[in-house]
């Protein structure tokens, strides 16, 4: 079972802007409610979409740098990157098969 990739602000360029595959990124925090219940979905996705997409989460409080760049203001915060943009995003605490609905959007 795939575990979801811990970004960092080291690390984002590489596996998320140069990724060649659609990228789901959670911007979360351990103090956010609404995060602990998204967060056992993306871990399920990361399993599901093993091989078609990635799956990653980005603690906003040890990562301000990434979160910045990208603007998240309210977590979670769920950002679908594809050719290294941001071509979708999700805001708040959604239903699984919403998530999926929009990642699969992205899934050629």
């Amino acid at each position: 079972m795939s575990k979801p990739l811990e970004l960092t602000d080291s690390n984002f360029a590489d596996e998320v802007e140069s990724s060649d595959s659609p990228v789901l990124v959670d911007f979360w925090a351990e103090w956010c409610g609404p995060c602990r219940m998204v967060g056992p979905i993306v871990e399920e996705l990361a399993g599901e979409y093993e091989g078609k997409a990635k799956i990653g989460k980005v603690n906003v409080d040890n990562n301000p740098e990434v979160s910045v760049k990208y603007g998240i203001r309210s977590i979670p915060a769920l950002l679908i990157f594809k050719d290294g943009e941001v071509v979708d995003q999700i805001i708040g605490a959604v239903p699984k098969n919403q998530i999926k609905n929009q990642l699969d959007a992205q899934i050629a």
